[in-house]
Order: structure tokens, then C-alpha cells, then sequence
């Protein structure tokens, strides 16, 4: 399976809207956003995505063209950890018509979102999107404290703020 650029399914999600008439929004997440963010180099092999609109229809256009995808209405139950309340409203627009409007995560919720899951793949986008666009302890941490506060209580939330308490104090200042 070949890798998925951002142009490509920018291009196929808008004639996608268009040749169905459908009015979709997309927060991209995963390697898509990062390569809005500018890693280029990050290979992925499918879409992970907020979408309000028809998901059924939508994947089942993406798997016939051949791109895997996960989609859901609501990416902050993809965890126990809720993303901070408001992400919907800070994430950036990338693309906007009649039909289709693409957004990314701003850049301390896609952290959150990554350091939810913890892996190394998910520590080194964290990072380089921290450098990229000068997240600073304090910035994370609050972000970190309000994605808690808005979770279902769980055990698993305090294994997730020790995983971003340790990134903090390897990675970031002030």
C-alpha cells in the first residue's frame, strides 16, 4: 500500500463533497496533520479524522480508492483521556468550500493527542510539533490539567499525566 499525502486527499476529499453534494467537515489527525505541520517526510498509510458528515459513506469511498481510514464523529472518546475542552474551536482550517472544510488540531491538542497513546512514533510528532511551534511547559500542562478535568474518572488518567510530566521535563522549558 502506498503512503497518502496531504494534497492527494485534499484533492480526493474535495471531489468527493462535490460530485456527491455533501457537506463535510474534517479535522485531520495523525501523519496528514503532521504534514500540514511541516514533516513532510512522515510516511502514512491511511486517515485518522474527526468527521461531521456521512462516515459510512465517506470510508466507503476512501476503501475503494484504496485508503484506509479512521474516522469518527468524536476523536476525543478515542481515549479514556478526553482531548481539552475546546479543541474543536482552536483547530486551524486548512482548506474551506462550498462543500468541505479540512481543519488540523492546534498544536497543544494534537500533543495531548499523541501523548494519549504514548508510543515512541507518538513521542517523536509530539516533539517535532512542540519545537515547530514553541510549546512551552506551562502551555502543555495546562492543556494537560484540562483534558483530565474533562475525562471520565479513570485510573489510567494518572499514568497518562506522569507520560506527560516526564516529556515535559525531557523536552521542554519555561
Amino acid at each position: 500500500m502506498s503512503p497518502v499525502e496531504l494534497d492527494a486527499v485534499l484533492d480526493l476529499l474535495k471531489k468527493y463533497c462535490k460530485k456527491e453534494g455533501l457537506k463535510v467537515q474534517i479535522i485531520l489527525l495523525g501523519g496528514l496533520a503532521l504534514h500540514h505541520y511541516g514533516m513532510k517526510d512522515r510516511a502514512t498509510r491511511d486517515i485518522d479524522a474527526e468527521v461531521r458528515g456521512n462516515i459510512d459513506r465517506l470510508t466507503a469511498y476512501l476503501k475503494a480508492k484504496g485508503i484506509p481510514s479512521d474516522l469518527g464523529e468524536d476523536v476525543s472518546r478515542w481515549s479514556v483521556v478526553s482531548l481539552p475542552s475546546g479543541y474543536r474551536k482552536r483547530a486551524k482550517t486548512i482548506w474551506r468550500d462550498k462543500f468541505l472544510e479540512v481543519k488540523v488540531l492546534h498544536p497543544a491538542d494534537f500533543i495531548i493527542a499523541k501523548l494519549r497513546r504514548f508510543t515512541e512514533q507518538d513521542i517523536e510528532d509530539a516533539l517535532f510539533v512542540a519545537g515547530k511551534y514553541g510549546i512551552k511547559a506551562g502551555g502543555l500542562l495546562k492543556a494537560m490539567k484540562d483534558a483530565v478535568a474533562h475525562s471520565p474518572k479513570d485510573s489510567s488518567l494518572a499514568s497518562f499525566q506522569k507520560s506527560v510530566r516526564w516529556f515535559i521535563s525531557k523536552y521542554l522549558s519555561g
